[in-house]
């Protein structure tokens, strides 16, 4: 096959001769559809095409569903989303830093085969059939949608108008992909979120194709489809939000062409302008947006018990669900009253005993050698502190009943060594930008200390006058001279704090970890009439109120996810896909599930990557000395679709280089997709195929209406048969390419299917076998 001709720019007559028939010129758009011509939309028909979606779907069913009740054990991360399902069908509160969509649909599953969510997940390896759980029609909810996801890769790249090998690769490459088959056999939201992503990309080149018919019925459809299919993508995990991104870029551009007065199609007038910006608007931001909020309400609808999740949610929230126990066993504190104070996130309790903080830290820095104030993890008489109004100096001198209310001046008064709690500007143990926290006795306390003692009660979302109560007041201690807020956190002091939890001054009292609650009040006698509890009716609150308030806890708490894990990777590891996950073992059969793509798929659809890369740099730079290496229609072709692909994998790769969270391989499965697509489509263009295959002879057919067995039915859409499409180009060269790419990415599917599957087991020399770049695959004892 004969590669394109190299022309000059500015010389007429080597462009005429280039080839015999003239390009056509297209716009930049994504599927090399024909601008502003009258000619009929050009479509594939074609029994090739459909016969091989139709073998393609079937193969996707086999691999996702074969022997999927296997293992009959929890595996990896079922033990999260199947206990949300079961917490759904119980109708219990839990807490999940992703959004509702994709465990809600586990949950319909399970309501559907009639389970009542009994089991919990606590454990890997825990027996699902002793237990009596549904799992398989768990399993099956995700394997529907990986299954779905390969044809809709082949549908993009139909749509896209590209060859059938091309579509076969591109599809064939996520078919046989290890990755993508261990990932939607198990209950894990991957499936979810990469079929909703791929169908958002197929129903927006849908949407585009359809641009000369603006605001037509079709129109309307693909773009309401478009938005729905992105809604699901971000309801289902925040990295939806790349998905958005992908298409935005496109819509952007889209729109930029429309705004240029001198575009071949006409220019459009400042009104018409804005009616095509409000309808992507609508479609592509609102209705996916208000989609988005719908799930919310439906997750708060089925969560009305209390559960798991409370402690997450301020105490307002909490009094919205029923049986909670918090706000159930609520007292109001009073002043003198001995209370336990505990810390929201860490459950440590506010601790002190009479040994001293050393002269000099590690570090070299100098303490202030006071009594040291921790965080213990149990319950100790040393927890127990006196509440005391600021402006008493003698304690015989009392008038209980007064309550503490928000915004108070208090101290503190640790029972057990009688002395005050007090913050100064001294560095704390750990944190030189943080004050220390230390007790005092009477006599300074009341002395020159005395304003060093003083902490303001600060109830989270107070209203005028609240009342602290236990359990369910949530506060900040701030301390008044210095306005520093108590706060501690997870890593232990030394051996001199017997490896307890620094408590200290934190400046940045708006940091949601420095609430505190009061546990205990052990000095509450049993026969108190303030024990005698009211029975609480549920209270409202408005929906908006409570989204906001979730989507707080879930961004903080998504931030949060710092800490290392053993099979944590980094993104640049994941093309060259050199480390898995151990999902489940076990050492008597020898069997186990090792969550890896397929090497050797992986490797050519990232090759690939950098081929294009390559050849859009070598493309600029011989035009930049001019010279047109590429036609016109090809160099649209390149740029505009493949470049689209392109795009949309380094929307889903390259924001996670600046993630602090922990990573895993399952994040790369989006930007692997969009990958296969440049694959397939760069396998195409390197064997010099016309990317729409119209000829001269084609197009004169088509104006003059010449006769032909494919009529133009009416001037809309003329079915080509791919052999009249490709006209005189021979596609055996593509064909082999193809064949081969399939056989190699078949032969690494093959090699590694005992660890996708998890059967049969290996033995240990077919697992050293197996440890191409050094994974840690899991040698049976």
């Amino acid at each position: 096959m004969s590669s394109p001709a190299v022309r000059q720019r500015g010389q007429k007559e080597k462009k005429a001769a280039a080839s015999t028939s003239t390009p056509l010129k297209t716009d930049g758009d994504l599927n090399g559809i024909l601008k502003d011509t009258k000619l009929p939309e050009v479509v594939t028909s074609g029994w090739d095409y459909k016969l091989a979606l139709g073998v393609i779907t079937l193969l996707a069913f086999i691999t996702r569903f074969w022997g999927i009740g296997h293992p009959n054990e929890v595996v990896f991360d079922e033990v999260h989303f199947g206990k949300f399902a079961s917490y759904y069908l119980q109708r219990t509160y839990f807490f999940d830093v992703h959004p509702p969509f994709g465990k809600l649909l586990f949950a319909l599953m399970g309501w559907f085969v009639g389970y009542d969510g009994h089991f919990h997940f606590d454990n890997i390896g825990d027996s699902y059939i002793t237990n009596k759980v549904p799992y398989v029609a768990f399993r099956a909810m995700p394997a529907l949608l990986g299954s779905l996801t390969v044809p809709t890769v082949f549908l993009i790249m139909w749509e896209s108008g590209y060859t059938l090998p091309a579509a076969v690769v591109a599809a064939g490459l996520v078919l046989f992909d290890n990755a993508h088959i261990g990932q939607t056999r198990l209950i894990l939201l991957d499936a979810t979120l990469v079929f909703a992503m791929s169908l958002s990309v197929l129903c927006y080149i849908r949407f585009f194709k359809m641009r000369h018919e603006p605001f037509s019925q079709k129109w309307w459809k693909w773009l309401l489809l478009t938005g729905v299919a992105m809604s699901c993508v971000i309801s289902t995990k925040y990295v939806g939000v790349f998905t958005f991104f992908t298409v935005g870029c496109a819509v952007a551009i889209d729109l930029w062409g429309l705004l240029d007065i001198n575009r071949k199609g006409g220019a459009l007038t400042l009104p018409e302008f804005a009616k095509h910006f409000f309808a992507r608007l609508t479609g592509l931001i609102l209705v996916p947006f208000l989609i988005y909020l719908f799930w919310f309400q439906v997750h708060f609808a089925i969560l009305s018990r209390s559960g798991p999740g409370d402690e997450f949610m301020t105490p307002a929230f909490q009094e919205t669900l029923s049986d909670n126990m918090m706000s159930a066993q609520s007292t109001g504190i009073e002043y003198y009253d001995s209370i336990s104070i505990r810390h929201k996130e860490t459950k440590t309790y506010l601790h002190s005993h009479a040994d001293r903080y050393p002269l000099r830290y590690d570090d070299g820095r100098v303490s202030s050698q006071g009594q040291q104030v921790t965080g213990y993890p149990f319950n100790d008489t040393n927890n127990y502190w006196q509440i005391v109004p600021n402006s008493v100096i003698d304690l015989s001198d009392t008038k209980p009943g007064l309550t503490v209310q928000s915004g108070d001046f208090v101290k503190l008064r640790h029972l057990v060594t009688d002395s005050y709690l007090l913050s100064h500007d001294v560095a704390s143990p750990y944190y030189p930008t943080n004050q220390e926290f230390t007790t005092v006795g009477l006599e300074e306390a009341n002395g020159d200390r005395y304003n060093d003692t003083l902490f303001e009660i600060k109830i989270e979302n107070a209203k005028g006058g609240q009342q602290l109560k236990s359990f369910s007041g949530h506060f900040k201690l701030i301390h008044a001279p210095t306005r520093v807020a108590m706060w501690t956190h997870t890593t232990p002091l030394p051996d001199w704090a017997y490896k307890q939890a620094e408590i200290n001054g934190n400046k940045n009292i708006q940091q949601s970890s420095n609430v505190w609650y009061v546990d205990e009040i052990p000095s509450i006698p049993v026969d108190s009439p303030r024990l005698i509890k009211e029975v609480k009716k549920i209270k409202h609150v408005p929906f908006l109120l409570k989204y906001i308030e979730l989507q707080r806890a879930i961004f903080y708490h998504n931030n949060a996810l710092t800490s290392s894990h053993p099979y944590a990777s980094q993104p640049i590891q994941w093309p060259f896909l050199l480390r898995g996950v151990s999902f489940w073992t076990q050492n008597d059969t020898r069997q186990q599930i090792y969550f890896l793509g397929n090497p050797i798929g992986w490797w050519i659809v990232s090759s690939l990557l950098a081929v294009f890369a390559g050849i859009i740099g070598a493309d600029q730079l011989s035009q930049r000395r001019g010279i047109d290496s590429l036609d016109e229609r090809t160099r649209s072709r390149l740029y505009n679709s493949t470049g689209f692909f392109f795009l949309c994998w380094a929307a889903h790769y390259i924001p996670f280089f600046i993630m602090g969270r922990q990573l895993f391989l399952h994040h790369y499965l989006p930007a692997h997709l969009a990958s296969a697509l440049v694959t397939g489509a760069l396998l195409e263009f390197v064997f010099n195929l016309d990317p729409i295959g119209l000829d001269e002879n084609f197009l004169q057919q088509t104006q003059n209406k010449t006769p032909s067995k494919n009529k133009d039915r009416g001037g809309k859409r003329v079915v080509v048969p791919a052999k009249e499409r490709m006209s005189g180009q021979s596609m055996l060269a593509l064909w082999a390419a193809s064949g081969v790419v399939m056989a190699i990415a078949i032969g690494g599917w093959w090699y590694f299917l005992p660890l996708t599957y998890g059967k049969p087991g290996l033995s240990a020399e077919q697992v050293v076998a197996r440890k191409w770049l050094g994974y840690d695959l899991h040698f049976a004892k």
